[in-house]
């Protein structure tokens, strides 16, 4: 069936002429900054290749990191602390195991790795170094990753965008106006700025998806239960990794799930090229409140429809049907008691009330609408979400995946989300912008965001596919298909290793 609309433009002779000297100018600077810095182009698994073929040292990969961070981090502020000299020991000793032998590499601040400082982005925070390491971190230590430092997040990772307080506004590489999004904000945009070639994140409510799509790289969200040293009780947020190559997060998922997932639950293991399958593809343009998308977002998924047609996929328009205003008021009273749990867990530290010279307001707004009656809801919430998920499980047995944007809108201002804005202001604006990824976390589904349009002011819209629970293989070969039919690798932001040569 066909869903999408074709557009023809006629350029001038001019145009094409101009089109032609502005890529030529690209291809020259970009080869200039090949030269200089030989590891830029390379993915993860390609560097760990090139120190394998003793083309490069685990050191050689850092100090070029390191001088990337130097010329580009005080634009971006995407790493927010540096271990470089732990991350030199490290690559010294060159004792690095897996498949990403000593690559760099970035753990969100939201994540423990010992000896290096977590804040999650509070104020209250800021000195607290812990002595030990998660269990997902330490799986990604166990693939080959040197750990460099801690990427930007917001507040708790309560929000959509990347404006802590404590740790300062990250920019988006593309437009330094602009959100790098939430809450691995820094994890994008330390990719998109090419600093690293893989950074970890998280995703509670689309925190990998939302940045992705924001930052114009890779960003898959596991299925809930999939990965090491998580749980498998009801619960939104899980551990992964944002990426420029499809291959980087298919290794990454592959080397730290869990042998024994969750029931219900099979191990991928490593996905390495497309399937000839073709898939039946749900198209859900409207977000689940019946929100309709800004035109450049509508427009980026319409245009990811019609390459999925062209690739011999059948697409068919489809409403995947719920209450869309009862699912988020119930995601937000969850996600309200995550904060309210937080605060006091620090209240008990610290023997005083939280104030606003401690944490940000949203935090405390949380924390009050959790003390005040919030937490007597959440049983009934949490039976509804689970209701919810059963409901969408059901209605995806049509398809194999659904299509939808990432976001409601291209990557907003600085500012517009910050935690500063008044609370019921904030709400809405935040609420609107991600209509279309808590779903995800909510039904524990396996969702990806696509780098696949740039609008014409050069900003990329990522287009999300979510697949049934368990099935990341899926996605991960469709997402080489999409790789290799509108590949992205060679696309770099204005403030990127790739663009930006002193």
């Amino acid at each position: 069936m066909q869903v999408t609309r074709r557009r023809f433009l006629s350029v001038s002779s001019q145009g094409i002429a101009a089109a032609a000297l502005s890529q030529f100018a690209l291809r020259s600077q970009a080869a200039h900054t090949a030269a200089s810095d030989p590891f830029l182009k390379l993915d993860g698994v390609g560097q760990a290749q090139a120190i394998k073929k003793g083309e490069a040292t685990p050191g050689d990969l850092l100090e070029a990191a390191i001088k990337r961070i130097g010329r580009l981090n005080p634009k971006v502020n995407a790493v927010v602390t540096a271990d470089f000299e732990g991350a030199r020991s490290r690559a010294s000793q060159n004792e690095f195991g897996g498949p990403f032998a000593g690559v760099p590499f970035l753990v969100k601040d939201l994540d423990d790795f010992a000896g290096i400082r977590t804040t999650n982005g509070a104020r209250a925070m800021l000195g607290y170094v812990p002595e030990e390491t998660e269990d997902y971190i330490q799986a990604c230590a166990d693939a080959g990753f040197n750990v460099m430092g801690k990427s930007n997040t917001p507040e708790f990772g309560l929000c959509a965008t990347t404006e802590s307080l404590a740790l300062g506004p990250c920019y988006n590489p593309w437009d330094l106006t602009r959100s790098s999004g939430g809450s691995s904000g820094g994890a994008g945009a330390a990719v998109a700025a090419g600093l690293v070639p893989i950074a970890q994140g998280s995703d509670g409510g689309g925190s990998i998806r939302i940045p992705a799509s924001c930052c114009g790289v890779f960003g898959l969200k596991p299925s809930r239960g999939r990965m090491i040293g998580s749980s498998d009780e009801f619960s939104f947020s899980v551990k992964g990794a944002l990426t420029r190559s499809i291959r980087d997060s298919a290794y990454v998922l592959a080397h730290s799930e869990r042998k024994q997932p969750a029931p219900g639950l099979r191990p991928v293991g490593l996905v390495e090229n497309a399937s000839r399958r073709r898939l039946k593809i749900a198209l859900n343009v409207r977000g689940g409140r019946g929100e309709q998308p800004a035109a450049d977002v509508s427009d980026a998924v319409l245009s990811t429809a019609e390459l999925c047609e062209e690739l011999g996929h059948e697409v068919s328009i489809a409403r995947i049907a719920l209450d869309g205003d009862q699912l988020m008021r119930d995601f937000l009273t969850l996600w309200a008691s995550g904060a309210g749990q937080a605060v006091e867990a620090l209240e008990k530290q610290f023997g005083r009330p939280m104030t606003h010279q401690d944490l940000e307001p949203l935090t405390l707004a949380f924390a009050e609408q959790h003390q005040n009656g919030g937490k007597e809801h959440v049983p009934a919430a949490t039976s509804r979400l689970q209701a919810a998920a059963e409901s969408v499980a059901e209605q995806m047995q049509a398809y194999d995946v659904v299509l939808s944007p990432v976001l409601s809108t291209p990557p907003p201002i600085i500012g517009e989300q910050a935690p500063t804005v008044p609370y019921d202001i904030l709400f809405e604006r935040m609420t609107n912008y991600v209509a279309y990824t808590p779903v995800y976390n909510v039904t524990g589904m396996p969702a990806m965001s696509v780098p696949l349009y740039w609008t014409k002011q050069g900003l990329p819209i990522g287009s999300q596919f979510a697949a049934k629970l368990g099935d990341e293989k899926t996605l991960l070969e469709l997402a080489y298909e999409l790789e290799e039919a509108r590949p992205w690798a060679d696309k770099w932001a204005p403030w990127s290793a790739g663009r930006v040569t002193a």
